[in-house]
């Protein structure tokens, strides 16, 4: 019997060592904003509990405080909505900054300034409406509405009317025209917001990019027979960009042989791994370069020459082929 009670005492101290009391004692009251959800605690801190283990003593005084908040929070009226508590929180104290500015009211339309100034107010309309040839409600607009006038096989022409006209096409056209004068007027209302310059069409005038004019002024100068070859340039107008020369295509009808061999030509270059070596072109080079240091040996001193296959000659030759290959040059520059 005594083991069982000690058992119980054991289990009833551990549970009591892991979940807290909801009841906490402070010596002041904490200032409560239930509406957001917050509260303030005036006490001080025990400055000596938070240097020996911060962390812990602030994680105590986090748990004591939202204990306080949430036991405020039981006070207030409760209702049950499926299974679920809900409490109906109160109005705010604290008045919390917005993070961005207020937005601006929008500005009105031609119309609202006017329903403004004549004390007009909108009404709503309902959404369906009777119709009598279907005998039916039906939605005012959109599909399948009432007294659809798209839907008449036949029209009545009107006395003054000329009888060869389309009647049926006159109405799409004065549905359409219907359709473009409120975009006009949209689009005037967005230029007025907006405080956009407006085209003598009354249309928010759009302002071209430096790109599409220099782009459209590439393209007119070169639109002439002569390719834009004796166009003339404007002052202080830069040359165009992306404007390359004329690809050149080989005929689509032409030699046979002539074809072949040529893409045999790239399928040898292509699997020859080595690089190919234009003989001309590199003895061409070695001579061009040995002229220029035989030359330079000659500017230093043009009286004392040597001879040739000696080994001054040889030493004054190599010093230069060597500034040569170095991309330098000695004496002054030839005058023209």
């Amino acid at each position: 019997m005594a083991d069982v009670v000690a058992e119980v005492l054991r289990e009833a101290a551990e549970k009591e060592a892991r979940f807290k009391s909801i009841e906490v004692q402070k010596d002041a009251e904490l200032d409560f904003d239930q509406g957001n959800l917050l509260a303030s605690d005036p006490n001080p801190l025990d400055l000596k509990k938070l240097r020996q283990n911060k962390d812990d003593y602030l994680l105590n005084l986090a748990r004591d405080n939202t204990q306080l908040l949430i036991n405020k929070l039981w006070q207030l009226p409760t209702e049950k909505n499926d299974g679920i508590v809900n409490v109906k929180l109160p109005e705010t104290l604290t008045v919390i900054p917005r993070e961005k500015p207020a937005p601006k009211p929008k500005p009105l339309t031609k119309w609202e300034q006017f329903a403004k100034v004549k004390g007009i107010t909108k009404k709503k309309k309902s959404r369906m409406v009777w119709d009598d040839v279907a005998k039916d409600w039906r939605p005012r607009w959109g599909y399948k509405r009432a007294n659809d006038d798209t839907k008449d096989w036949c029209i009545e022409v009107p006395t003054n009317a000329d009888p060869n006209e389309d009647q049926f096409a006159k109405r799409k056209a004065a549905k359409k025209e219907r359709v473009a004068k409120n975009e006009l007027k949209r689009l005037r209302n967005i230029a007025r917001a907006q405080k956009l310059k407006v085209s003598e069409l009354h249309t928010p005038a759009q302002v071209e990019k430096k790109q599409d004019v220099n782009r459209k002024l590439a393209l007119a100068k070169y639109s002439t027979a002569s390719v834009g070859k004796f166009t003339e340039t404007l002052p202080n107008e830069k040359p165009a960009k992306n404007v390359g020369k004329k690809r050149k295509f080989a005929p689509n009808h032409g030699d046979i042989k002539e074809e072949t061999s040529h893409q045999l030509g790239l399928l040898k270059k292509i699997a020859n791994k080595k690089p190919i070596i234009d003989v001309t072109k590199a003895t061409n080079k070695q001579l061009h370069e040995d002229e220029v240091a035989r030359s330079k040996v000659n500017k230093i001193n043009p009286k004392k020459k040597f001879k040739e296959g000696s080994k001054k000659a040889k030493k004054v030759e190599k010093h230069f082929n060597k500034k040569a290959l170095r991309g330098k040059t000695l004496g002054k520059k030839r005058r023209r």
